[in-house]
């Protein structure tokens, strides 16, 4: 069977505009080494994360928390990825799953909801997921087909479930206790969506930052907003993490924030020479801006196949226009 979304990476990257889902399994320009995939590691005690398959499957990482009568996971991932580490969990602890916590609204996060909710679980989210994933799944509340329905045509598991939505959510913060644990759900405001939540653990200060916080060329700008990422990430930063757990990629250690907020600095910093510059002219100066974030090693991870949305982005928030599409022939 055909990959369509591999089999039409120049169009779709050219353009920015495909879900975030789908992007990220074209975002590997150089895949990044890691033995940990797919496999689990136990960062402290009852506590666990297992780093996502990005290619083929678009899996998200995951992380669970084993409570004393409970188990909570972070992210529900898609329907595929979920039944991956359910066994995973059950290889480790036979207290059940009550609770996933959907660090935001997209599909690699979210869509896993109903395989979850079968077993008897609850989704958490800040409430911002929640409005975001109204606004986005138009098929949910009975409108036209929104980025479920898309993301299906190309997804088994997605064809086999259904959107199952959160429904416990929280405004500012939601904590879990059981006087051994503590695990703190936060918002600190707006970055790689409007309902970005992460998960704190204060005692261990392991930090699970959801597509907030990445270690790879895998930050989606659509949903988000460059200038309040940074602001975001430097609140966060004041956690003072000894592990950083992200969305995708490898974990790692408090750098990955600095790693993450000084690339969107640097972005700004050349996206802000092209002021004056025509839309077409500043979708030309990509490459130019690609070779210069390659230079600096701290960053250099991130830059790959979303850049051309990046700038975009900057650019746009910087006060600019959209880069102009390219004409389409008609069938």
């Amino acid at each position: 069977m055909r990959n369509f979304w591999l089999d039409n990476v120049s169009f779709i990257v050219m353009r920015f505009t495909a879900l975030p889902i789908l992007l990220l399994l074209l975002c590997l320009a150089t895949p990044l080494s890691h033995a940990a995939v797919n496999e689990v590691e136990k960062l402290s005690e009852d506590v666990y994360f297992h780093e996502g398959e990005i290619r083929p499957s678009g899996h998200c990482n995951n992380g669970w928390i084993v409570f004393e009568d409970h188990v909570l996971v972070i992210d529900a991932n898609f329907p595929s990825g979920a039944r991956l580490i359910i066994p995973k969990i059950e290889a480790i602890t036979d207290k059940p799953v009550r609770f996933t916590f959907d660090t935001h609204h997209h599909g690699d996060h979210a869509y896993g909801n109903q395989v979850w909710v079968d077993r008897g679980a609850t989704p958490v989210a800040h409430e911002n997921a929640l409005v975001q994933m109204k606004k986005f799944e138009t098929g949910l509340t009975g409108g036209p087909p929104g980025r479920w329905e898309d993301a299906a045509k190309n997804r088994q598991d997605l064809r086999e479930s259904k959107l199952k939505p959160p429904s416990l959510l929280y405004r500012t913060a939601m904590i879990f206790d059981d006087g051994k644990h503590r695990v703190e759900l936060l918002h600190f405001g707006t970055a790689h969506t409007q309902g970005d939540g992460w998960a704190w653990l204060p005692k261990e200060r392991i930090l699970f930052s959801g597509d907030a916080c990445v270690n790879g060329p895998y930050n989606y700008t659509g949903d988000g907003h460059i200038g309040d990422w940074i602001k975001t990430l430097e609140a966060v930063k004041k956690l003072n993490p000894k592990t950083v757990c992200p969305g995708h990629g490898p974990r790692g250690g408090p750098e990955l924030l600095d790693d993450q907020q000084t690339f969107f600095i640097a972005l700004q910093d050349e996206v802000r020479k092209l002021s004056g510059k025509t839309p077409a002219q500043a979708e030309a100066a990509v490459p130019v801006i690609m070779a210069t974030l390659k230079k600096n090693p701290r960053i250099a991870r991130y830059a790959g196949n979303f850049l051309p949305a990046q700038v975009e982005k900057a650019y746009i928030e910087q006060g600019g226009q959209p880069f102009p599409k390219p004409d389409i022939p008609r069938k």
